[in-house]
């Protein structure tokens, strides 16, 4: 048994969830959002709380059951909340700031970096800390991911970009040393 799959999922007031067959549509004050669903779930909306069924006992059919649930309950934690993540730019000269609609990024390298977000991603930024908000939490942290990998933190200085909840375990450096190898 499933013990994430079996588990309700409760529908806030003001959000609306439409379901087509294996289409599930979310509405709520923050946007919609759409998700095609195996055929092997079947999802129930049942006085305002839904529900993840799976047909069989098989193997891919449990393995889709939680995966289903937890995807389902982001989409309606996503348009009633939302999801956010918080970066942090470490280093001398490093620098993030908004031009636009595009992050400009400034990470010791010859040139800037110019990051344009994907549709449903706000970013908003000070000279140290970025702020990345949508409703799609698997595109937050694909938006997070992508931008931590411009220059992720290295462990000597610690210079580069983190999560802000992020540690990085720095390492000694070279020490000079006597003759002991001689």
């Amino acid at each position: 048994m499933s013990r994430v799959g079996e588990k309700p999922i409760p529908v806030p007031e003001g959000i609306s969830v439409s379901i087509d067959g294996n289409k599930i549509t979310v509405t709520g004050p923050k946007g919609t959002l759409e998700k095609d669903f195996h055929s092997d779930i079947t999802i129930k909306n049942e006085k305002g709380v839904l529900m993840v069924e799976r047909s069989s006992d098989s193997r891919t059919d449990r393995s889709l059951h939680g995966t289903s649930r937890a995807l389902l309950a982001n989409m309606v934690n996503g348009v009633s909340t939302g999801y956010s993540k918080a970066l942090q730019v470490n280093g001398i000269g490093y620098t993030a700031i908004m031009e636009g609609n595009r992050l400009k990024l400034a990470l010791g390298f010859s040139h800037d970096i110019y990051f344009e977000p994907p549709g449903g991603i706000e970013i908003s930024s000070s000279r140290n800390a970025i702020m990345i908000s949508g409703i799609d939490k698997q595109l937050v942290g694909q938006v997070a991911a992508k931008i931590r990998s411009f220059r992720p933190p290295e462990p000597y200085k610690g210079k580069g970009i983190r999560y802000r909840d992020e540690y990085v375990r720095t390492k000694k450096g070279k020490t000079v040393g006597g003759t002991e190898g001689i």
